[in-house]
């Protein structure tokens, strides 16, 4: 590990708002007593709770809490080195509507309790084509979700992706959960209160694909209280670029 991550690292443990928690902590008090007192002990209010999954840098994060200062955010990911950025930046702006949690995703439930989560942004994940379960917006994390969110709570999926856009609205439409908006360019959509949010915050890398000529795909539905979710069949061609990194444009499908 280089010198520059592991500076990183130990200077977000003496960051207020960051909590870093691995497999081995979970039978700890502490992360016992995070799920179902967020407003409480962390926040001090009792507004809505927006997830960012994936939060990377920690872009949308900072972006919305400081566009709604009428609501928490807190930023998840695995990746520590990359979250710096984000919690760096709130913990010296004094944002008191801000935090991140360094975990799996898969662990939610973990540090969430039912109820407890009003929205969810996924932003430019990795579609994970290749492997259902990996994807965010897969059945198998809306089950996840589901046991963490307020019935009727908003997830939003913001994405270059054309495959993961078209797996995520086949999969919002087969389990009939209900379409808040829905684009396939996010930047020719007529302007309206639904999409200001997602229109309003251009990540770094969100830049570099819309200056490469690629859409910007945005799709928000409410997972319904009862869930009983079935996994869309469906063929859908590959994105023609690498989803990793998505370095450059191919000419092939990968």
């Amino acid at each position: 590990m280089s010198k520059n991550k592991l500076k990183k690292f130990a200077e977000m443990e003496t960051f207020n708002n960051v909590f870093q928690c691995g497999m081995q902590d979970l039978e700890s008090s502490e992360v016992k007593a995070m799920a179902g007192h967020w407003r409480e002990n962390y926040f001090k209010n009792n507004n809505p709770i927006v997830l960012e999954l994936g939060c990377g840098r920690g872009e949308y994060t900072v972006g919305l809490a400081q566009k709604n200062p009428n609501k928490n955010y807190i930023g998840i990911d695995i990746k520590g080195a990359r979250m710096w950025a984000g919690a760096k930046q709130a913990e010296l702006a004094g944002m008191k509507n801000v935090a991140f949690l360094r975990i799996n995703i898969e662990m939610l439930c973990h540090f969430f309790a039912a109820n407890e989560v009003d929205e969810i942004w996924i932003t430019f994940p990795d579609p994970q084509m290749k492997k259902v379960t990996k994807r965010l917006t897969s059945t198998y994390f809306m089950e996840r979700y589901h046991q963490v969110m307020k019935p009727n709570g908003t997830i939003h999926l913001k994405t270059d992706s054309p495959f993961l856009y078209t797996y995520t609205e086949a999969m919002v439409l087969e389990n009939n959960c209900g379409i808040v908006v829905n684009t396939s360019n996010l930047y020719e959509a007529e302007p309206s209160a639904k999409i200001e949010d997602a229109r309003s915050l251009k990540t770094h890398y969100e830049k570099q694909w819309l200056d490469r000529g690629l859409t910007i795909k945005y799709i928000a539905w409410e997972l319904p209280e009862r869930l009983s979710l079935i996994e869309p069949h469906i063929e859908i061609e590959k994105d023609s670029y690498r989803s990793y990194g998505r370095n450059y444009v191919s000419t092939t499908n990968n």
